[in-house]
């Protein structure tokens, strides 16, 4: 860890992406609270054109500041997307220093928004680590969860009313065939005498053809034949 004068108002600690630069005693709004230091590159020169790192602060098109250096403690303070200071560039005088935007209280981390081409070039593809994407990401999460409990809720109900409506055609299925079977067996009877009266023995129908009837002449008397002569004296 640098070390820094008790009479500054901040300290180096550990934070959520590493180190990180907190306030050791209140700090008003609109108070400098550090500057932001180093070497100055200029970009019409080949060798400080070619140099790279994450602590470079570019003042305008030509001058660069290489706050690398480890005497530079404003380096310390990290990006945050909701910050409580910003950085104040001062490009005739090629300085830069770190101004509270609001009242920051003893134990609270100092930090500022860094700029849209730094949070692309090396935040966005780790993704942000500030106070504010966190809270986003942890309200996006416990959405989420939530979506996936209220989910998971219509299909158990879903579910019960699926096996309810089941449970039920069941029911009804063996009520009908209860229903059928003393319907069966009340009928019985009925078929019993039904078969009984099946089982009498059939009616014999005769059949009677009409034949002619032969009369035979015997002494002027026509007598049929089949029937008997009349008796003479």
């Amino acid at each position: 860890m640098p070390v820094i004068s008790p009479k500054k108002p901040y300290r180096v600690g550990r934070s959520r992406t590493g180190l990180g630069l907190f306030a050791t005693r209140k700090i008003k709004k609109g108070t400098k609270i550090i500057r932001y230091f180093g070497p100055l590159l200029d970009s019409k020169k080949k060798k400080d054109d070619a140099i790279e790192n994450k602590y470079l602060f570019e003042l305008n098109n030509r001058w660069t500041i290489d706050g690398s250096v480890r005497k530079n403690i404003a380096r310390y303070i990290n990006h945050a997307c909701r910050p409580n200071a910003e950085s104040d560039v001062k490009p005739r005088k090629r300085k830069v220093f770190i101004r509270a935007i609001k009242n920051i209280e003893p134990g609270d981390e100092i930090n500022y928004d860094y700029g849209t081409d730094y949070f692309k070039a090396y935040l966005k593809p780790i993704g942000c680590k500030c106070d504010a994407c966190e809270k986003k990401r942890k309200k996006k999460r416990a959405e989420a969860r939530a979506d996936r409990l209220r989910l998971k809720a219509k299909a158990e109900r879903k579910a019960k009313k699926e096996a309810e409506k089941a449970a039920a055609k069941r029911a009804k299925a063996k009520t009908r065939a209860k229903a059928k079977e003393k319907a069966k067996v009340e009928l019985k009877p009925d078929r019993k005498r039904k078969l009984d009266s099946q089982r009498k023995a059939p009616t014999v129908r005769l059949k009677t053809e009409s034949r002619p009837v032969k009369r035979k002449v015997t002494n002027g008397l026509q007598i049929a034949a089949n029937s008997e002569a009349p008796a003479i004296f």
